[in-house]
């Protein structure tokens, strides 16, 4: 089976065109090519794959096999992919995925795509929408505890669920401190399917930094997804503007959420890293 590794500002997935290879079973496949020791190493696998609705649709497992409804950097890698290869020449392109048909804007440089502008759609914060065991005035700035200190959790599903909290210092964050409480929000009970979980500390009315502890694959480098919960979440909350500049370990997004049409804009690179052959895929 051919495959080809990309990257959103570090975040790595593992990318297979289905329109030329088969893959029976997904979820083993995720668990297989993502491992670092023994895999290609990736954040998971993405299915680039043919669409009734659209130029492709994308189909998204992460590293423990779990599917995922939407990835922001990995949608801007299937564009940069779909067009790269010859897929569609649309501009922009139409990618469909479990959280609906997103539009991207493509900007090419030297015949490939270098960024790439996602529209996401409107923002949901409901608590089905995610879901999560609160009650709707519960959604936005609600207090939870987490090294001893007061922080402030707002929940964003931007076609994925999102736990923003605010108000906890990133320097406290290491790598230990990032796994024990990402993880103890992930798998929280108010989360029945669990979420992605940022934590987001803010520069200025347009900079925010933010780490991330991502459902089923852990620790990041970004998430565009993610990103655009952090801006909703700091607008809602009134931290930040409605333009932001994101930083993120792996690099900067440009979110913005315009008024005008409530939809949520993400910006950023693609890049492709390297293709090669598995050798055997799970029946």
């Amino acid at each position: 089976m051919r495959f080809t590794k990309m990257h959103g500002l570090g975040n790595c997935y593992v990318y297979v065109d289905c329109f030329a290879e088969r893959v029976p079973n997904p979820p083993a496949l995720a668990q297989l090519v993502s491992d670092r020791n023994t895999g290609v190493g990736s954040d998971g696998l993405i299915l680039i794959c043919p669409s009734r609705v659209a130029d492709a649709r994308m189909e998204m497992y992460n590293m423990d096999g779990s599917r995922g409804q939407m990835c922001g950097n990995g949608i801007r890698c299937v564009g940069k992919y779909v067009y790269d290869h010859g897929l569609s020449k649309a501009n922009p392109l139409r990618i469909e995925t479990d959280a609906g048909v997103l539009s991207l804007d493509l900007t090419i440089e030297a015949e490939k795509v270098s960024q790439l502008r996602a529209n996401l759609g409107e923002p949901r914060l409901r608590p089905g929408d995610l879901p999560v065991l609160l009650k709707p005035s519960e959604m936005i700035g609600h207090p939870i505890e987490l090294l001893g200190q007061e922080a402030y959790l707002t929940c964003v599903s931007m076609g994925n669920p999102h736990a923003v909290v605010h108000g906890l210092p990133l320097a406290l964050l290491g790598p230990r401190e990032l796994e024990a409480e990402g993880r103890r929000l992930e798998t929280h009970a108010m989360f029945p399917e669990r979420t992605n979980v940022h934590f987001a500390e803010v520069n200025g009315p347009g900079e925010v930094s933010m780490v991330t502890w991502e459902r089923g694959s852990g620790a990041t480098a970004a998430c565009g997804t993610g990103a655009s919960a952090v801006c909703v979440a700091g607008v809602l909350t009134k931290r930040n503007d409605r333009r932001v500049t994101v930083h993120l370990p792996g690099g900067d997004l440009l979110i913005e959420w315009p008024e005008a049409d409530n939809h949520v804009y993400m910006t950023g690179p693609a890049v492709e890293i390297f293709s090669g052959d598995w050798p055997a895929v799970p029946a």
